[in-house]
């Protein structure tokens, strides 16, 4: 099947989970959480459906919290999980950034800016003087002692987009830049920042490449780091580990991974991942969430709208990519 048709699939499938409400759940009677459902919008944003991607930023803004946060996740627009969390929070400023490189509607930025502002506003009332942005505030309203180096990279992207959005309406925020100078200072030359639950977090795929794919990390910089954890995350023939210790390849892993190497210029590399992952594709709806190997297990069985929107991102960097000339 050529990969424009799955491609047309995946979005499709988001399509049909999307409640009237405007909220992305992760399946059909699921849990909507913020940032997996802005990258549902940021995945049918780039396929065209600009429509239905502005229904989801309006159901962000109708259930924004008075702070400028979300809870972590919702089922039928009422809260489930009470925690506050930054990067969930502030990244719908990414989403509504692409959102406007695409369609170039100011006036839809401009009806969004104040959750835009509220919202990246909450997520700094994490930041530590060192510059790294704690994890959330738990359901008792007091903050997670501990930033995570995956979600932090995240939170210098949309603070960093959220400062391109107020510069297109006029609204400098020369404090959110200095943020952001700090966070990433913190992420590029203070590692042990972000080791503060017990674990180390470098065990985590999203820990070795999220860096690359938020463009903390650069240029040949990037393709050293990338390069480094090859072995240790990628499976030959099926893709992307979730955690280095075991052995679970993740459909949305590989597609973030191929959008990394797409932001760096590697097609052959990003190719190969996404050929791979298609063994995971479903031909009667979305891809499946990973696979236990060696046994070839699939687990979870359910299959959730944001694996299919990493495909969608992942599959449309790879072109834009080759379209620039790198074949």
């Amino acid at each position: 099947m050529h990969l424009s048709q799955v491609v047309d699939e995946q979005v499709q499938f988001i399509i049909s989970h999307q409640l009237p409400s405007g909220a992305i759940p992760w399946y059909h009677g699921g849990i909507t959480d913020p940032w997996d459902h802005v990258e549902c919008a940021i995945a049918l944003d780039l396929a065209g459906r600009h429509d239905e991607a502005r229904k989801a930023y309006r159901w962000l803004k109708n259930l924004q919290n008075p702070d400028g946060s979300w809870y972590s996740s919702y089922v039928d627009d009422v809260a489930q999980d009470m925690a506050r969390d930054s990067n969930f929070s502030s990244y719908i400023a990414s989403g509504l950034w692409y959102h406007y490189l695409m369609t170039r509607d100011a006036g839809f930025l401009s009806q969004l800016w104040p959750t835009v502002e509220r919202a990246i506003d909450f997520a700094l009332t994490l930041q530590q003087p060192t510059g790294e942005v704690y994890w959330a505030y738990g359901a008792s309203g007091r903050p997670w002692q501990g930033a995570l180096l995956a979600g932090s990279c995240c939170v210098w992207g949309s603070v960093t987009n959220a400062v391109s959005v107020g510069e297109v309406l006029g609204f400098g925020r020369p404090d959110w830049q200095l943020a952001a100078d700090r966070l990433r200072q913190a992420i590029r030359e203070r590692p042990e920042l972000f080791d503060r639950f017990g674990e180390d977090s470098q065990r985590f795929g999203t820990s070795w490449f999220y860096p690359v794919l938020t463009g903390v990390i650069e240029g040949d910089e990037g393709r050293a780091r990338i390069m480094q954890g090859w072995d240790e995350f990628v499976v030959d023939g099926w893709g992307c580990k979730c955690v280095s210790t075991a052995p679970w390849v993740t459909t949305a892993e590989t597609c973030e991974l191929v959008m990394s190497l797409s932001r760096l210029g590697e097609p052959d590399r990003a190719g190969l991942l996404l050929e791979w992952i298609f063994r995971l594709y479903e031909p009667s709806g979305g891809f499946r969430t990973g696979v236990k190997l060696p046994e070839e297990v699939t687990w979870p069985e359910e299959k959730n709208t944001w694996t299919s929107a990493s495909v969608v991102i992942a599959s449309k960097a790879l072109a834009g990519l080759k379209a620039e000339g790198h074949d």
